[in-house]
């Protein structure tokens, strides 16, 4: 069985949100999270609300803005290119070097210092209890770089990113409390990589090259800020932009990942399609070996199939490993406002049910 450890009991983590959902302001998603959640959760997002509604499609405008990177013009007018049916950018002439190239500021710091002052006055309204903490997602600078820029810029950009976002989480770590904070990176276009289905520059082992990056990621969190990872195939229409065999890169990543760390993981959430409650799928899953303490999600609920659905995933997967928390397989903020009440119900009941097992 693969080891998974920060099993079932009382307490707080049964369930994780992802981070996106389809509120207006960062106040409706803490409230309503709070609302149907607030003995299960251990860390609130705010829903990236506003420009950040559809993951990192924002930052697209946000590179346009330096004065080393253009449109690639071989790109303009492809409609089925993608991601979106959008140009790529490439590196002006003349760009040696990741130095070279100037970012401006990526919005995710003023995010969390505005939503962080919401969760503060909740928090000291005690609408928020004290032990919960405020999470921020961040993207992998290679999923940034793999969605926007064309293949021979991508290195160079890549570690340009890195730094720009280095800076947006220095502001957020002036502005947020370590205890109260949690840091989630997310790591998309890795996968379809890894599913043969998008160019890479990573050179032969392209594995370790994915495992590499995302474990500094982590490392660049400080002690006393909780770190985790979310694994995604994406969530465009309801659906991956692969449906996987079974869990194996992710459990691929997930083990290279809490290898290579060198500070504590505190969860890694793998997504679960919906048509699978079979054994094929988890049985990976035999292979995890995530750091003492680190706490696996699995993304298996779904409004498909309602709750017995749901249930049918969590028996499968409990075949294979135990003490796993519960998520949906990505973030909300493509469903509709209305179903979230009975998406969150869901989540509810089960945590309920689980937590007294």
């Amino acid at each position: 069985m693969g080891k998974c450890l920060e099993s079932g009991g009382a307490g707080r983590g049964h369930v994780h949100l992802v981070g996106s959902a389809p509120y207006t302001s960062a106040e409706e998603m803490f409230r309503s999270s709070v609302a149907h959640l607030g003995p299960h959760l251990k860390r609130l997002p705010d829903g990236e609300v506003g420009e950040r509604d559809h993951w990192i499609r924002w930052q697209y405008r946000r590179i346009g803005q330096s004065p080393q990177m253009k449109i690639r013009e071989s790109d303009r007018g492809d409609a089925l290119r993608p991601p979106y049916g959008i140009p790529r950018y490439e590196i002006i002439e003349g760009v040696a070097s990741a130095g070279e190239i100037e970012l401006p500021n990526l919005g995710y710091g003023d995010a969390a210092i505005e939503s962080f002052a919401i969760f503060r006055r909740l928090s000291e309204e005690g609408v928020i209890p004290g032990e919960v903490r405020f999470q921020v997602g961040l993207p992998t600078p290679l999923s940034v770089s793999a969605f926007y820029v064309e293949p021979g810029s991508q290195m160079l950009f890549e570690e340009a990113y890195r730094c720009a976002l280095g800076r947006e989480l220095d502001r957020i770590l002036e502005a947020v409390p370590a205890s109260r904070l949690s840091i989630q990176w997310e790591a998309v276009c890795e996968f379809a990589m890894l599913e043969g289905l998008r160019e890479h520059r990573l050179g032969d082992d392209l594995l370790d090259g994915i495992n590499r990056r995302t474990a500094a990621l982590v490392d660049l969190v400080p002690a006393g800020v909780e770190a985790g990872v979310h694994l995604c195939y994406g969530d465009s229409g309801h659906k991956h932009f692969c449906e996987p065999a079974d869990a194996g890169h992710l459990v691929d990543v997930a083990n290279g990942v809490s290898a290579r760390a060198q500070r504590p993981i505190e969860w890694i959430h793998m997504p679960v399609p919906r048509e699978r409650d079979d054994h094929a799928y988890f049985a990976p899953l035999s292979r995890l070996e995530l750091q003492a303490g680190c706490r696996l999600y699995l993304g298996l609920v779904h409004m498909t199939g309602g709750i017995e659905g749901t249930r049918r995933r969590i028996a499968a997967a409990e075949k294979i490993v135990d003490g796993f928390g519960i998520s949906t397989e990505c973030g909300l903020g493509r469903r509709g406002a209305d179903t979230i009440p009975d998406l969150f119900g869901q989540h509810a009941d089960l945590a309920e049910s689980r937590a007294g097992s």
